[in-house]
């Protein structure tokens, strides 16, 4: 749908007034902003109420966007400002003293994140379903303990302590090493399944009563490779938006405490900021609510997700700068890390 140039801008002054405000908007004050007269802008505000750009919550009161106009503003006139130099230097300092730890690193963005939105943020962690396996390392730290690390290709080092019934060496550990890794690296993590496990046991012929111990953990740093943990930042924000009152704001904490529904709003192709608006969220719980997310990677290969949620009145292009800033960052250091290891 097409709208003049003047209704253009008179959408976006409603736009940008109501977020900062949160008040319904009159016709006086965009009409100072635009150098109109006010029954101009109320009558051009009436045909766009008419259209379905905006909403008037009262007989008397101003207006507001509707989701059809935030749909609107955001394609065809939000403008995504970069971050100030300050706002990136203080990104790159919170994130960086955990840039050797992926799931800390993501912790550190989620708060970032929540901080300069002041919405609530949520980020996944590199998942290891679909990675490979860049190699296995050992570690003694006892007499019959020692600890298996897994690499994989998403950036992630798992680690498991286990415990032999005879006493290890360097020597040992050698062994183990060449083993594995002969046989592990470069397979998909996911391919490491229990029965694959055994049939590599009994390969080992006369190593297999060794190796056993060991071999149990690696099942375990698997299954901790493929998980996918959520990170959650910034909840508490909500509170303080009145379009939440108690029960929507249940609704959405509620959401955030599923980590199997979190991880099904991040999926998206890689890309772009996506913002879903209101009922496009197609969530039940953030029906009055807007969802920004997007991709990281790790290397060539989509990683994880990272989103912002808050009310319909968000600063989306604020909210598209930080996302953008952040998963930027976060993917070029796990790429570092990754090709460290």
């Amino acid at each position: 749908m097409e709208l003049s140039a003047r209704k253009e801008k008179i959408l976006a002054a409603v736009c940008g007034a109501y977020v900062l405000t949160g008040d319904p908007v009159g016709s006086k004050l965009i009409a100072a902003e635009l150098g109109v007269s006010s029954a101009t802008v109320r009558n051009d505000m009436a045909d766009l109420a008419e259209m379905g750009f905006l909403a008037q919550p009262h007989t008397s009161a101003g207006r507001i966007p509707s989701a059809m106009g935030y749909r609107f503003y955001i394609d065809r006139l939000m403008r995504v400002p970069l971050l100030t130099r300050q706002e990136q230097s203080y990104v790159d300092s919170v994130l960086q003293p955990n840039a050797f730890d992926p799931e800390k690193l993501l912790g550190s963005a989620t708060e970032v994140i929540a901080e300069l939105t002041r919405m609530a943020a949520v980020a996944t962690t590199p998942s290891g379903s679909s990675a490979v396996i860049r190699g296995v390392q050992f570690v003694q730290v006892g007499r019959r303990t020692a600890m298996i690390l897994l690499m994989s290709s998403a950036g992630t080092i798992k680690s498991r302590i286990f415990h032999c019934d005879f006493d290890l060496s360097q020597d040992v550990l050698r062994v183990f090493f060449r083993l594995l890794n002969g046989k592990l690296a470069g397979r998909p993590v996911s391919s490491i399944t229990p029965a694959f496990v055994q049939s590599l046991l009994a390969s080992f012929g006369e190593m297999a009563v060794l190796m056993s111990s060991a071999l149990r953990a690696l099942l375990d740093v698997v299954n901790d490779t493929i998980w996918t943990r959520v990170c959650l930042s910034g909840q508490m924000n909500l509170l303080y938006y009145p379009e939440y009152d108690r029960s929507s704001a249940r609704r959405v904490m509620d959401l955030l405490e599923r980590p199997r529904d979190v991880v099904s709003l991040l999926q998206q192709d890689p890309g772009t900021v996506r913002v879903r608006v209101g009922p496009e969220t197609r969530c039940p719980e953030l029906v009055d609510s807007s969802l920004v997310t997007v991709r990281y990677r790790v290397g060539n290969e989509d990683a994880g997700g990272m989103a912002v949620i808050g009310p319909m009145r968000m600063d989306y292009g604020k909210t598209t700068a930080v996302l953008s800033y952040v998963s930027d960052s976060v993917s070029q250091m796990l790429t570092t890390l990754l090709r460290e290891q």
